[in-house]
């Protein structure tokens, strides 16, 4: 399997494969997905306002603690044009689409037992009706950020015109990592309590709150080694630097995105045989 990773032909063949099955099955993928979203909240009072209510919710949070109880302060220079909300929120906001995709793909093939017993049914797509759905409230976060920026400024940089590219890059590496997790999971049940372990720790370990100079010089290593940084650089380099202030997390970014994705659609092909006999 490594040998085979190490082949362009691999690369194109499982793009080439994931992007058939979904053409294909496209219309059953977005019906799961609003199927997804909307059993989610039925029942409640608040309904579908929740998809984009709980994002909104924790951004507002982040932003009172960090902007005004720790009066975090940057922007009006050339090196930080902007305010500390944009700062913040930039890589904010695709995190968050981040781990509510991992978040879910742990458990979404041991929840949907009974239809991965059924010989004829894609279950491919389960993992990636948890990728669109969480994409959707990204969506959403990211014109509401658009917004407040082009209000605050009367402006936008001409680096948002990159947004439907790291949103291109974004999904393959939620499809991959979400293919990766989903299937671990049938076999390792604990997994999902690690995933949400790795959550609620894991956004202090990207830049997303602070800048990179203030962590100390021997921690900063630390920064590079997680891939998520990467992330978060590429996002921020759109809405707040507006230029390629981390050219490398441009070379970086693509090449995490497609290998995982190659990686994750590898891997669940090949544990897939055993799903019905473990569930």
């Amino acid at each position: 399997m490594i040998s085979d990773l190490l082949k362009p032909s691999t690369h194109f063949q499982a793009f080439s494969e994931i992007i058939s099955l979904l053409t294909r099955h496209r219309q059953l993928t977005w019906e799961m997905t609003k199927r997804e979203i909307s059993e989610r909240y039925a029942g409640q009072v608040f309904g579908l306002f929740w998809t984009i209510g709980h994002p909104m919710i924790l951004m507002g949070i982040y932003v009172f603690i960090f902007a005004y109880v720790f009066k975090m302060r940057i922007g009006g220079t050339r090196e930080l044009p902007l305010d500390y909300t944009t700062y913040l929120l930039s890589g904010l906001i695709p995190w968050l689409s981040f781990q509510d995709a991992m978040s879910k793909s742990t458990t979404v093939i041991v929840n949907n037992a009974n239809i991965v017993k059924q010989v004829v049914f894609p279950i491919e797509i389960l993992p990636v009706k948890g990728v669109i759905s969480s994409f959707i409230t990204q969506s959403i976060s990211t014109l509401i950020l658009m917004g407040y920026v082009g209000f605050s400024y009367q402006s936008l940089h001409l680096t948002y015109l990159l947004i439907p590219l790291l949103f291109f890059l974004q999904t393959l590496g939620m499809i991959g990592v979400s293919y990766i997790l989903s299937s671990i999971g049938v076999y390792f049940r604990d997994l999902k309590d690690l995933v949400q372990v790795f959550c609620v720790v894991g956004i202090y370990l990207m830049p997303i709150f602070y800048l990179p100079d203030q962590v100390p010089r021997v921690f900063r290593p630390l920064l590079y080694l997680n891939p998520f940084t990467y992330l978060s650089w590429c996002y921020q380099d759109i809405f707040y630097f507006g230029r390629f202030e981390h050219l490398y997390a441009w070379m970086v970014f693509p090449t995490l995105c497609f290998g995982i994705f190659v990686i994750g659609y590898r891997l669940f092909r090949k544990l897939k045989p055993g799903f019905g006999n473990i569930l």
